[in-house]
């Protein structure tokens, strides 16, 4: 696996989320207006909430930190906006947590490979091109056509494997 490949390390818990939060808002906008779409205050919100750690959320977590800011916030309004950010390949959905994570590439098609921490919960993005053409090509043999790609590991990180060893 080459180093392009990793979409989006670890990040240690020590780091700035706050970054990755405006980096990700600013890209957003970037490929919205790129793509002449409108990211609304709502969508621009719950793309913030999704950003706001390395860790999956649940879009009912979502819903309750929006219900603290806006009293009339329903979960038809997240999900519309999470299908949106979905949709435009903003975030992605971990399907084994039913959680969502924001995406390390959005304007760069890619197959989703999560490695995903059993123990912090932290999540790593990867875009192997290697993986996704073997599992495309063994497909294809079966007579079978991939639309959507999306491949999850669960396991420890690093960190939390080095300090299981202590």
């Amino acid at each position: 696996m080459t180093d392009d490949s990793v979409l989006m390390p670890f990040q240690a818990n020590r780091h700035s989320h706050t970054r990755c939060v405006s980096d990700a808002i600013s890209l957003a906008e970037d490929v919205c207006a790129e793509r002449g779409l409108r990211l609304t205050k709502i969508r621009r919100r719950v793309l913030e909430l999704v950003w706001g750690s390395h860790e999956p959320v649940k879009a009912y977590d979502i819903l309750d930190k929006l219900k603290h800011e806006h009293q009339a916030a329903a979960p038809p309004t997240v999900y519309r906006a999470l299908e949106f950010l979905l949709q435009e390949r903003l975030i992605h959905r971990i399907e084994s947590l039913n959680a969502y994570l924001g995406c390390g590439k959005p304007s760069q098609h890619h197959s989703g490979q999560f490695l995903i921490c059993l123990q912090c919960g932290r999540v790593a993005e990867l875009d192997d091109h290697d993986v996704t053409e073997l599992l495309s090509s063994r497909a294809e043999a079966q007579g079978f056509v991939v639309e959507h790609q999306i491949i999850e590991l669960a396991g420890l990180c690093q960190s939390c494997s080095d300090n299981n060893q202590d």
